[in-house]
C-alpha cells in the first residue's frame, strides 16, 4: 500500500511545466506497477528510489538494487524525515551505464539536517535499470 495519495505532488519533485508531477503521474507509475512499468531511464529510477526512501518502501528499493551490490534487507531511521531532492545532472554513458549526480537532503530525528551528495551509478539489464552503488561527494 502506498504512503502517497495519487494526487499529491511527488517527494522527488520532478516538474512539467513549472508544476509538481502528482505521485501518480511520476514516480508512483514505477513503484506501484513495478513488474509492468519499469523507469525509463537512470534518473527516473533514482528519483523513484528517493520517493521510495521517503515512502520506506523497502521493497522496491531492494528490486531496483542490482544483484552484485544488493543488501539483504534495508532498515529506515525512525523518525526520520526526508526534505528534498536536487538532481544535479544526468550522464547516459552508453546503451547499459549511466551516471546521476544528485543531492538529498534529510532531517534525522533529534538531529540536524544532512545532505547526501552523491554520483550514482546505474547499469540497464533484461529491460530494466537497476542501481548499482555510488561515489559519496
Amino acid at each position: 500500500m502506498s504512503a502517497f495519495s495519487a494526487s499529491q505532488a511527488c517527494p522527488c519533485g520532478r516538474q512539467a511545466n513549472k508544476r509538481p508531477l502528482a505521485y501518480a503521474n511520476c514516480c508512483g507509475r514505477y513503484l506501484e506497477h513495478f513488474d509492468t512499468t519499469p523507469a525509463p531511464d537512470a534518473e527516473s529510477l533514482m528519483r523513484s528510489r528517493y520517493t521510495a526512501f521517503v515512502g520506506e518502501r523497502a521493497d522496491y528499493l531492494l528490486a531496483t538494487w542490482h544483484a552484485s551490490q544488493r543488501p539483504p534487507a534495508i532498515e529506515f531511521d525512525p523518525g526520520a524525515k526526508w526534505l528534498g531532492l536536487e538532481v544535479r545532472g544526468h550522464r547516459q554513458l552508453d546503451a547499459s551505464h549511466a551516471e546521476v549526480e544528485f543531492v538529498a537532503r534529510q532531517k534525522p530525528a533529534g538531529s540536524p539536517a544532512l545532505r547526501l551528495h552523491e554520483c550514482s551509478r546505474f547499469i540497464h539489464e533484461g529491460g530494466r535499470w537497476y542501481y548499482v552503488d555510488g561515489d559519496v561527494r
